[in-house]
């Protein structure tokens, strides 16, 4: 595909979005001087949450008891021991998993079953779309529940703006993995071509099988676009836009030199952070 096409992206540096952030007015900002009609302009929906305060604060949930059983057994005994090994695990991420958090990860485990069931909680990370990283104290982002009608309003702001006629994509960067013209998405999604049968089993189907990994494209507005193609398109923005304060908790906390819960919002803001990429392609 790579060489049938001519490929031009640009990745835009923003200020950390805080819950509240008018963010279709920052990402109009941040590309009104670069886009052309017919590019693609994708942004981080963990970015979306967070500024529309789409997040919730574990600090306040009581655990019940199978939270706590997914937080011990299954996560720390399964995930970090025989299931991490069959599907391949990082050895770092399986020993990440071994001393996962009790308390903190029992919490988490009752938001994604609140929010998102049972097969989406089995799964050892961004359960349904839950992501912790790149947000302070005991927050974590929730998936967006109307993806594309944020993506159709950056585009009708761009467009209002600049008249200029973009595809807004929203991107999740929990994988997708594919065979041939099979998609399995993490989740269900309103992106074109891709399916969702539950939670865990996509993930353990696709790592088993050596199915072809790929970030998620949640939400597609403007011209529509072959699915192996947006896949692409997804995977290269991710590999573009980078982790900011970090790709997962340990990560970022292990990169601001505290514990899992003792990011601040302004340690964030510290941070450089590329939610917004736009991909120019020619044929």
């Amino acid at each position: 595909m790579a060489d049938q096409m001519k490929i031009k992206t640009l990745t835009l540096r923003c200020r950390y979005w805080r819950p509240g952030t008018d963010y279709i007015s920052e990402v109009t900002e941040r590309v009104k001087n670069h886009i052309e009609t017919g590019d693609i302009v994708a942004v981080s929906e963990k970015a979306v949450s967070t500024a529309t305060g789409n997040i919730a604060d574990e600090a306040q949930i009581k655990p019940s008891r199978l939270a706590w059983f997914l937080s011990s057994t299954w996560t720390r005994r399964f995930w970090g021991g025989p299931l991490g090994t069959l599907v391949g695990l990082k050895e770092q991420t399986i020993e990440n998993l071994r001393n996962f958090p009790l308390e903190e990860g029992a919490a988490h485990k009752q938001l994604a079953l609140s929010h998102v069931g049972l097969l989406q909680s089995l799964r050892h990370y961004s359960e349904g779309g839950i992501d912790a990283s790149n947000l302070p104290y005991a927050y974590v982002s929730l998936p967006l529940q109307s993806p594309m009608i944020n993506a159709s309003m950056i585009r009708e702001h761009i467009l209002s703006t600049t008249g200029k006629e973009v595809t807004v994509m929203i991107m999740d960067g929990d994988t997708t993995y594919s065979w041939r013209n099979l998609h399995l998405a993490p989740r269900r999604v309103q992106s074109p071509g891709l399916i969702h049968f539950g939670g865990v089993f996509t993930f353990l189907i696709g790592r088993i099988l050596g199915f072809k990994a790929r970030q998620t494209p949640i939400a597609i507005v403007g011209e529509p676009i072959n699915p192996d193609r947006v896949l692409w398109y997804a995977r290269l923005y991710h590999r573009q836009c980078g982790g900011g304060a970090g790709r997962t908790a340990w990560s970022m906390s292990e990169k601001m030199d505290t514990t899992l819960t003792g990011v601040t919002w302004e340690m964030l803001e510290s941070v450089e952070h590329y939610p917004v990429s736009i991909i120019r392609v020619s044929e």
